[in-house]
């Protein structure tokens, strides 16, 4: 008898329905899976054989032949069992249900029958909405996170069994959704301030107008100045997360297994912090089965690389494609995926070996040629990408007592989401958010400058000796300065500060 069961699978963050046809009929005992499965799915015939036995249900031998369609592209993980599972016992007639085309299963099984968590439930969920698909039965650790989908019905399982019973309608499961506003009323908020900074004035308002334009930001300074402190706060001063933008970074979260169990959507901006061992293929994803890598679980937050030199340069030179494309394409034998990576880059370093190359506090016991040798590692393009560069300097002890005057996260925030805002309005036509991405031809409309600006931009490139590129983004820096100033027009002021955000330039890589 033949029976079909949909489910479906993932390519990227995108998904396709698969048909899971099952025949199981009279003949020599054999048990063949065929429509390009890889070997996890081979696997499954066990896995599946041994969970239908020890979930009560007699399987005699019989010849079952399991057809995964479409049967010209690929296969991966172990979310066929409960299909596979409830196909054959549909053939066997266990499961009474006389049409399964509004239902949707994913799962894997134990061997005694219960349901496993997997990865990649809420894409699913979103492609089968999209696909008109009613009814999606699922473990129950996965449920709480496909509930935020609505108008579709998520049911929960903890056995096979559980799914036999219900499909025989002998038990009801409760079909339980939760809405973005409980998600945001119950969610832990991110608890680090920038109020617990002393001093550094200068470089919160670096930090502030990286922010408010989405731009990359390098941190320079000696040892305890302060460096990563103020970059773990980043993302307290971030604009909040619309629910399109937490569905997209739960998805990509979700697929790579990152999710914790009780948290159903994820509320925060993403801030990943790798350490410099890290390969290039974990950091912009990829593996066996092409996984996300940190650059991906850090969209639309955060990639803080702290001691940016001692990473490996490879792997650095690796980023320079995401950060200008905003995704990544993984490429083998058998398809290309494109995961999204639209992140703010902040990293940090030391301006020499030692650490204090250029400090008042300490003498610098690096010589020219290891300090050239050290900076040397930060390659021409990927600091060019990089917008805002800033020197940390150690913080007075004067500045550690004082109590006054020091701005929260949330009044830095509130600037943020005005500029933001001016933003978005400004750019609702032309498809971006941020003046960050704004490209060459948007920057020669929206960027016009008055005779005295482009002076003082044309004697700033000069002097430091600037590529194209880091005249573009002098210019965007300058658009974001002028939008936190509410200004339409980017004045003289608005250049000279952001000129000011590439002077590391001559200081550090020119001498």
């Amino acid at each position: 008898m033949l029976s079909i069961v949909k489910t479906m699978a993932l390519h990227g963050l995108n998904g396709f329905l698969v048909d899971v046809e099952v025949d199981v009929s009279a003949g020599m005992p054999s048990w063949d899976i065929v429509g390009l499965p890889d070997t996890s799915i081979k696997e499954a015939k066990e896995r599946v054989r041994t969970a239908i036995r020890n979930s009560g249900y007699e399987l005699f031998s019989r010849k079952i032949v399991i057809n995964l369609a479409p049967a010209d592209i690929k296969k991966e993980g172990s979310i066929f069992d409960l299909p596979m599972a409830i196909g054959i016992l549909k053939s066997l007639e266990v499961v009474h249900e006389k049409s399964l085309e509004n239902i949707l299963m994913i799962g894997e099984l134990s061997l005694d029958g219960k349901l496993n968590p997997i990865n990649g439930a809420l894409p699913i969920c979103i492609e089968a909405k999209k696909m008109g698909i009613k009814t999606i039965i699922m473990p129950k650790p996965n449920a709480k996170e496909a509930s935020i989908i609505s108008e579709i019905e998520i049911l929960g399982v903890n056995s096979l069994n559980e799914v036999v019973q219900y499909l025989n309608n002998n038990i009801k499961i409760s079909n339980n959704h939760i809405t973005w506003e409980e998600c945001l009323k119950n969610g832990v908020k991110y608890n680090l301030d920038f109020s617990d900074v002393k001093g550094q004035e200068n470089v919160k308002r670096a930090i502030e107008v990286a922010a408010a334009g989405g731009h990359n930001c390098l941190l320079i300074g000696s040892p305890g100045s302060g460096k990563t402190m103020i970059a773990k706060r980043i993302p307290s001063i971030l604009p909040d997360l619309s629910f399109e933008e937490a569905l997209e970074i739960t998805k990509i979260h979700s697929i790579a297994g990152t999710l914790k169990e009780n948290i159903p959507i994820i509320i925060n901006r993403p801030f990943r912090s790798p350490h410099h061992t890290i390969s290039g293929t974990s950091l912009v994803g990829g593996g066996r089965i092409p996984r996300p890598g940190e650059i991906s679980l850090a969209h639309y937050g955060v990639l803080f690389l702290d001691e940016l030199p001692e990473f490996n340069q490879h792997t650095l030179e690796v980023l320079r494609g995401p950060l200008e494309d905003g995704n990544i394409t993984i490429s083998r034998v058998n398809s290309s995926l494109t995961y999204p990576c639209n992140f703010m880059f902040v990293a940090s370093m030391n301006p020499c070996p030692c650490g204090y190359y250029g400090s008042p506090e300490k003498e610098c016991t690096c010589t020219p040629q290891a300090i050239s040798k050290y900076m040397g590692k930060i390659s021409g393009p990927l600091l060019d990408r990089i917008d805002i560069q800033i020197e940390v300097s150690p913080v007075k002890y004067e500045k550690l007592g004082n109590e006054t005057n020091i701005e929260t996260s949330a009044k830095i925030k509130e600037r943020v989401n005005r500029a933001r805002n001016i933003q978005r309005q400004r750019y609702s036509t032309e498809k971006i958010y941020s003046n960050s991405t704004l490209t060459p031809k948007l920057i020669e409309k929206y960027c016009q400058l008055d005779t005295e600006s482009k002076k003082l931009l044309e004697v700033a490139f000069n002097k430091l000796g600037l590529s194209a590129r880091a005249y573009g983004r002098i210019l965007k820096v300058a658009r974001t300065i002028a939008d936190l100033d509410a200004s339409e027009q980017i004045k003289k002021t608005h250049i000279a500060e952001a000129v000011q955000y590439r002077s590391l330039d001559k200081k550090y890589w020119k001498n």
